[in-house]
């Protein structure tokens, strides 16, 4: 009689790991317009202890907010100030067993400037196509569809028509 259906107070014994939740992340699609205003480029980071390339981003702190997050990972990461744009897909994928989520936004880059440092030792601006490319993860280069469909750039979204107003 003194036995319970174990709902109760949720008890020492099945508390021994608690429920984390996902890792939580933020960043941006860092873009600026390209030289001479034909079109737009992307920033992408390489990452010297993962030897990939990606775009600016990190883990948040926490209780921090989610686009402060990213802003602050753009600084960090490549020097630039940012004016943030629309908030892009969440990308969800596992690390160490963990899921993690990473938020991102589009971001213009509006000004500052890159210095190497232990975590990204490089930067390239490159155009949507070259980005496709040059990105190591195919959930960052799905990225870019979202990016062009999001800032309304003509002729470079999948499923657009080629030439638009001939």
């Amino acid at each position: 009689m003194g036995r319970t259906a174990g709902h109760k107070g949720g008890g020492a014994a099945g508390a021994r790991t608690p429920v984390a939740g996902p890792i939580r992340a933020a960043g941006c699609v860092l873009w600026r317009r390209a030289p001479g205003g034909d079109g737009i480029v992307l920033a992408l980071v390489h990452r010297p202890k993962w030897d990939d390339w990606s775009y600016p981003k990190g883990k948040l702190k926490p209780r921090e907010d989610p686009l402060r997050g990213a802003l602050r990972e753009v600084l960090e990461e490549t020097g630039a100030t940012c004016a943030p744009g629309p908030e892009l897909p969440t990308v969800r994928y596992r690390v160490g067993g963990r899921p993690k989520e990473v938020r991102y936004w589009a971001a213009e880059a509006t000004g500052g400037g890159f210095i190497p440092n232990n975590e990204v030792d490089r930067l390239l601006w490159v155009p949507p196509d070259v980005a496709r490319d040059v990105l190591t993860q195919d959930r960052d280069k799905d990225l870019v569809a979202a990016l062009l469909a999001a800032l309304h750039v003509p002729g470079e979204a999948p499923g657009e028509a080629p030439g638009g107003n001939g």
